[in-house]
């Protein structure tokens, strides 16, 4: 009887213990295609879903690098077929850099900012993506507010010096339209221009901060409310126009184009609490490449970066199975 007993034992533990774990799974890349390539140069897209539909916001001009910068915005219901909502210009010259977000009164609200005669950030506010308002000038002149992250009915930014002297400033608003800043300078030395903002569950604010001194790599920086003292980590890798998103496990990811002089569109993994970046996937891209928009949706992140990888720059969007 003792046999009888120790075998159901053996059997019972195998049955409460359930079948083997299986491994985590890889991120994978499921998708991407070519959604907007009608302007000789089509670059720098964000993307949201708004009210159940996809807007991408995205700049056009004659060339790469030129100075007569105008905002397309794209709409889709499905994210496959992709149609022309607005298309934007400015008296004051050059549009460059939009970013869509969704404003604490339920708008969509598009950021942007026009380079010529002087830089100025400017505001636009739709409700369905289709008809916006007039431009708005946000921010102080000649201070690039890079993108608009709202948390608990205020929007947040890191704006950076466009002119000579160097610094990044971190700016509130409570309607998206009148921004204070938030002390001085939050990094306090270097040349540091593009910030990414993320909020977390408990009120900590992370910032990936682009530095453009030869060689620098970007810096990782968190603070607590009220967001006046920032404490700053090398990340060991630079992106050019990040962007920071959490997914509901708590995985964080960066994305943007890694400066390794092969122009690679990358995601990568962010550990806030080592303070490391880690790349996990590659988009195809090359050349001339930046972005990205990221949005979570069905159990995927959309990506939507520009890249010359197939010839004239354009426009893509990607699906990416993060694993887990």
């Amino acid at each position: 009887m003792r046999w009888l007993t120790l075998l159901l034992a053996i059997v019972s533990v195998g049955i409460a213990g359930g079948p083997p774990k299986q491994p985590p799974r890889a991120p994978k890349l499921i998708d991407v295609e070519r959604i907007w390539g009608q302007a000789p140069h089509n670059a720098s897209p964000d993307l949201i879903l708004f009210r159940g539909r996809w807007y991408c916001a995205l700049r056009e001009t004659e060339a790469e690098g030129g100075s007569d910068g105008v905002l397309r915005i794209l709409t889709s219901g499905d994210g496959e077929r992709w149609v022309s909502a607005a298309r934007i210009t400015s008296p004051a010259g050059d549009l460059r850099g939009p970013k869509l977000s969704i404003s604490a009164d339920g708008r969509l609200m598009l950021n942007a900012g026009s380079n010529y005669p002087r830089t100025q950030s400017l505001a636009w506010f739709s409700r369905d993506g289709r008809v916006w308002s007039e431009a708005a000038a946000v921010g102080e002149p000649n201070v690039w507010l890079w993108r608009a992250t709202w948390q608990r009915g205020r929007a947040f930014g890191i704006g950076y010096s466009a002119t000579g002297r160097q610094f990044a400033r971190l700016y509130m608003s409570r309607d998206g339209l009148h921004y204070a800043a938030l002390g001085d300078d939050l990094f306090g030395k270097g040349l540091a221009s593009e910030g990414s903002l993320l909020f977390l569950e408990d009120d900590t604010a992370l910032c990936l901060l682009r530095r453009d001194e030869k060689g620098a790599s970007s810096l990782l920086g968190s603070a607590r409310p009220p967001y006046r003292l920032w404490s700053w980590k090398d990340l060991g890798l630079r992106l050019s126009g990040a962007n920071l998103m959490q997914l509901a496990d708590g995985r964080i990811v960066a994305a943007g184009s890694l400066d390794s002089g092969d122009g690679r569109m990358v995601l990568c993994w962010l550990d806030p609490q080592a303070g490391k970046l880690k790349e996990f996937l590659a988009l195809p891209s090359g050349g001339d490449t930046g972005g990205p928009g990221l949005v979570f949706e069905d159990g995927l992140l959309w990506v939507s970066y520009h890249s010359s990888h197939q010839g004239k720059t354009g426009i893509y969007l990607a699906k990416v199975d993060l694993g887990g």
